[in-house]
């Protein structure tokens, strides 16, 4: 087998896309190797929705350059969203890459890198993005065996004025219910415990479909099709967000009480700039709407700071509305005028040194909420899905809640008790840090 180191960036949604892509290269007679100094192709599956993101991607992709230096026979291949947002436009910023590939040759990589191999040219042609996976596409997966991704669409419709992904990723393209239901089956017989549902915007699946496909109608058909314990929602819009769903999860106790609802911001004005449909009022239904039919759904949601014409009164009311609602999780971030975007030639512009003190103050106003609503969880039993080993000692264990999504939200560090990774076991909550939990397993004797 040839040796291949393999660097995916990003998102769950472009993990995935990388784990149809190790299945395909290990077809191909790809083997993965874990150090870049002994592998023969050099692999980075890149992400290009924001700036920091592209740059990332370009100090990967120089990084794993310095091997070829001592070794002119290895090859570096880039593919992903940066590959299909800039083109032809990188092979003059890296002269380095031996081959770029346009983000719907994904599912192909192991053929085409035959055929590179074997001398055949291969021009990078960037398309609209029209690539839909479905269930006979193999997968092979990079998280634990316990718990996984399943990409219910692909592309968005909803253009927001700031954002590249609808130009990356093509329009909307929801997969069947069906199709849907068998591939999570073969997940749960690889021991998936959470399937967690992503796409860009989960409240809009189905709308391209003429079938009546929609997202409470995927959930339940899951649930009686499956018996996989626990299924988590990434990434609804605010206005996709309805009665009939928030009851069904009130309903199903395997739908877990977490909601990640990307709000963007909380200014009337300044959604209205972003083209995001809604104000303030709205977003205060709805967290209303959620905590009286589902008690005790954790919230997640992301806001930026610095959008361009952003005012001090628009940022105070970000602190207010914060306060109010009390949020469980929530991720912050700087604007960055996106080259391609609307948002991009929007005056007045906010200086990086604003948008910092703004970035600084709306964390420090979570920490505070986070670290005084976790001490709810204090004296609770909980169900817990047990990781493995602590990433900050291994004399501990670490798991996580209903409330807590893998990889972007705290954990909770086990102090005691005999149990295996991908188990879901009673923990009784004894502590509470700013993000974590600390807690013991529950003897089911005592």
């Amino acid at each position: 087998m040839r040796s291949l180191h393999f660097i995916s960036l990003g998102c769950p949604k472009n993990l995935v896309d990388a784990e149809v892509m190790l299945a395909d290269l290990e077809k191909h007679g790809y083997g993965i190797e874990e150090n870049p100094a002994n592998a023969e192709i050099l692999l980075v599956n890149t992400c290009g929705f924001i700036q920091s993101a592209v740059e990332e991607a370009v100090d990967e992709i120089l990084a794993m350059a310095a091997f070829k230096e001592a070794r002119q026979e290895v090859l570096l291949i880039v593919c992903g969203c940066m590959v299909q947002r800039y083109g032809d436009k990188l092979r003059e910023a890296l002269p380095e890459v031996d081959l770029f590939l346009a983000i719907d040759d994904f599912p192909h990589i192991g053929s085409i890198l035959n055929q590179y191999i074997a001398g055949t040219q291969r021009e990078l042609v960037v398309r609209s993005s029209t690539y839909i996976m479905d269930a006979t596409v193999p997968r092979k997966l990079s998280t634990p065996h316990h718990r996984s991704y399943l990409k219910i669409t692909e592309g968005c419709d909803n253009h927001c004025s700031y954002c590249m992904i609808p130009s990356i990723r093509g329009d909307l393209r929801s997969r069947s219910i069906s199709d849907l239901v068998t591939e999570a089956q073969h997940l749960e017989e690889m021991g998936v415990q959470e399937l967690t549902l992503i796409a860009q915007d989960l409240t809009a699946y189905g709308s391209d479909r003429k079938d009546g496909a929609t997202l409470v109608k995927l959930l339940e058909s899951l649930l009686v099709n499956s018996t996989i314990p626990w299924f988590r929602l990434l990434y609804l819009y605010p206005t996709g967000v309805s009665d009939e769903l928030l009851q069904l999860m009130a309903r199903q106790s395997r739908i877990v009480p977490y909601l990640d609802i990307p709000f963007q911001h909380v200014s009337d004005s300044v959604l209205h700039a972003m083209n995001r449909p809604y104000g303030t009022q709205l977003l205060d239904e709805l967290v209303t709407r959620i905590r009286e039919t589902v008690p005790d759904c954790a919230l997640r949601t992301t806001l930026m700071v610095g959008f361009p014409g952003e005012t001090e009164e628009d940022v105070e009311l970000m602190i207010a509305m914060l306060k109010k609602w009390q949020l469980d999780h929530v991720g912050t971030f700087c604007f960055q005028a996106e080259e391609g975007t609307p948002a991009a030639d929007y005056e007045p512009i906010v200086p990086e040194e604003v948008q910092q003190q703004r970035y600084d103050l709306v964390m420090e106003t979570q920490r505070s909420i986070s670290q005084t609503h976790l001490q709810k969880y204090v004296g609770r039993v909980e169900p817990v899905l047990i990781e493995g080993l602590s990433r900050e000692s291994d004399l501990l264990l670490e798991g996580r809640t209903r409330f807590q999504a893998p990889e972007i939200d705290g954990t909770v560090l086990i102090t005691s008790g005999q149990v295996a990774q991908g188990e879901i076991v009673p923990v009784r909550i004894t502590d509470a840090h700013t993000y974590d939990l600390v807690g013991e397993v529950v003897d089911d004797a005592t």
